[in-house]
This record gives C-alpha cells, structure tokens and sequence, in this order.
C-alpha cells in the first residue's frame, strides 16, 4: 500500500515537471533547436546624424535578447537575424505656454526592423518601432539625449523582443 502510494505521488510529481517543461519565465516562443542569433548593425539613415547611436541601439538590443534567452550571439549564419536602420530622429514641441512657446518637446527615434527565423521562416517579420522621450523645452537636447537614448532604445528593444520572440 504504500509502495503504491509513492508511486502514485511520484507519478503525479512527474507530469507535474512535465507540464511546466515548455513554460518560460521570460515569455519567450523559441523553438528548441534554434541555438543561435545574429544582429546586424542597425545603421542611422535617420535626416539627423549623432556619432554612435547606431552602435549603442545594436549593442542594447544584443544585451537583452542575450539577457532574456539562452540564445548565443553569433557574427553569421544566425537561426534568427535582426536587422534594420534606424529610420528617424527628430525633435517637435509637445506643449505649448500660454505665451505660444513651447513648454516641452519630444525627441522621437523610429527603427525599421527586419527579422528573419531560419528554422521557420512564416515567422519573419518586418516592421517599424518608434517610441519618444519628452523633455522641458529649458533644458537644452544635447543635455537629456543619453537618458533619452537609454529610455527610448529600451522601449523600442523590448518591443521588437517581444514582436519576434515573446510574440505578444
């Protein structure tokens, strides 16, 4: 009887384990046999040109596709490729005084992200991410960009994660 009883409990313990298997705590949809992934260099094509921002937004989605999967970084032949430009970058008044000038204003960056799935290409994707970073029109944008970049770049890396791997 009691034999059976363990045996029972360690059943159950087992479809447990089981059942929990596919589950991911980060969310992410990979199949098990892509090992692998690339990400090219997303060059600035924006009218805007600032040295560097193309290497920190590769860099940044790197670090959290590395941070959030067991996927190894390669320089080719990836199971999965991202790639793009960033595409915009621009800044506009948001509000307004009531002596008509602006009272903050909105740095936007846009990235056209392509990605490819080798392992099952009906989930390629191409698509644009833009997300925005406002700002007291008394400070100056060469003060706020760094934390603007940094707040904007990771909006638009957890979008596109979340696009292709976690497929929300």
């Amino acid at each position: 009887m009691k034999k059976l009883q363990y045996l029972s409990i360690a059943l159950v313990a087992l479809i447990l384990i089981q059942g929990c298997g596919a589950y991911s705590f980060t969310g992410t949809n990979i199949s098990a046999d892509t090992k692998t992934f690339q990400v090219n260099f997303f060059q600035n094509q924006s009218p805007r040109i600032f040295p560097g921002v193309d290497q920190v937004f590769t860099n940044k989605l790197q670090d959290l596709i590395l941070n959030q999967t067991n996927l190894s970084l390669t320089t080719s032949s990836g199971d999965i490729v991202y790639e793009g430009e960033i595409v915009q970058d621009y800044v506009s008044p948001n509000t307004a005084t009531s002596d008509i000038t602006a009272a903050q204003n909105r740095l936007t960056i846009a990235v056209n992200m392509r990605f490819y799935d080798t392992k099952d290409p009906s989930q390629d994707l191409e698509q644009r991410f833009s997300f925005f970073f406002d700002y007291p029109a008394s400070e100056s944008e060469s003060n706020v960009r760094d934390q603007a970049m940094d707040v904007i770049f990771e909006r638009i890396s957890q979008d596109m994660f979340n696009a292709t791997l976690a497929r929300w």
